[in-house]
């Protein structure tokens, strides 16, 4: 495990944004070739949050890079703001825009620059932030033509992604969310989904196995981390010291943890049996595959 150096803000600018891009770099201190997690975190939260995720990652090899999005507590963008009904297409937009600028924001970094592997990205995201990633990685919104993938992307993992649209949904989130009908059928990268089954949404009118539904609506290769007595912040990963957390369980945050980075690695270095290694000795959960890794 690497010592870590993290940078933040590194500012974009963003002139048809309405503000600057905010965005957070972290690191290990050495090592080389090291892939890039891009990540989106979910609703509310900001560059400065999900430290026992963030931390882990950078710790053992990875470059990860968080933007601040547009719904942010810290921004506060008024529901009546012109912007508030595209805030799910601005996130992708932003996420494209530090792609555009990757070198720039790694410069920021002595030495990072000759360290980083930018032929290998990855996009990850935690609820809200699960489907800026899917659409990056080829998730379409039903009623939308426009394709939002990027083909820099690699692989992802969707932690606690919303599920099927139309009738799965409750009368709440289809009057309010018309973006949650997702289409999966094109989201034929590397993918591991992660759900809790204890994670019951006032979005659905499905139980937890809502949130399964990117796996098992979508082509391999994928797999599915299903993690016992989870809820939707699966034990805390959004901080360290987070009051919104139900199901506080350090046991858990770890197994994400573990099997998070195992997955990637696997995915970006298939002789590296990390992902298989951490399928096999999981104690909190269970894994499913479909498709070659």
């Amino acid at each position: 495990m690497e010592k870590v150096i993290s940078v933040s803000p590194v500012v974009l600018s963003a002139p048809g944004r309405g503000l600057d891009l905010q965005v957070r770099i972290s690191a290990p201190l050495t090592g080389s070739q090291l892939p890039v997690i891009l990540f989106a975190h979910g609703y509310g939260n900001s560059l400065d949050g999900y430290a026992p995720l963030v931390n882990y990652w950078a710790a053992r090899g990875f470059v990860v890079i968080q933007p601040s999005f547009l719904d942010s507590r810290r921004i506060g963008l008024s529901a009546d703001d012109p912007r508030t009904p595209d805030i799910w297409k601005i996130r992708v937009a932003d996420m494209k825009q530090v792609l555009d600028q990757l070198n720039d924001i790694v410069s920021v970094v002595p030495g990072l620059t000759e360290r980083v592997d930018t032929s290998r990205i990855a996009a990850v995201g935690h609820s809200f932030g699960a489907q800026t990633a899917g659409l990056l990685l080829g998730m379409r919104v039903i009623g939308e033509d426009a394709d939002m993938s990027d083909e820099r992307i690699q692989a992802g993992i969707l932690l606690t992604a919303a599920g099927n649209g139309g009738k799965d949904l409750s009368p709440f989130a289809a009057e309010h969310f018309p973006f949650m009908n997702p289409d999966f059928s094109a989201m034929k990268k590397p993918i591991l989904v992660v759900a809790g089954d204890k994670d019951i949404s006032p979005l659905t009118v499905r139980g937890w196995d809502w949130f399964t539904d990117p796996y098992t609506m979508s082509p391999g290769p994928k797999s599915l981390l299903t993690l016992y007595g989870g809820e939707h912040l699966l034990g805390g990963i959004s901080g360290y010291l987070v009051t919104e957390t139900s199901d506080e369980n350090p046991e858990r945050v770890a197994a994400v943890q573990l099997l998070t980075w195992a997955y990637l690695r696997s995915t970006f270095y298939p002789e590296d049996r990390a992902w298989e290694q951490a399928s096999k000795e999981l104690t909190q959960g269970k894994v499913e595959n479909k498709g070659d890794l």
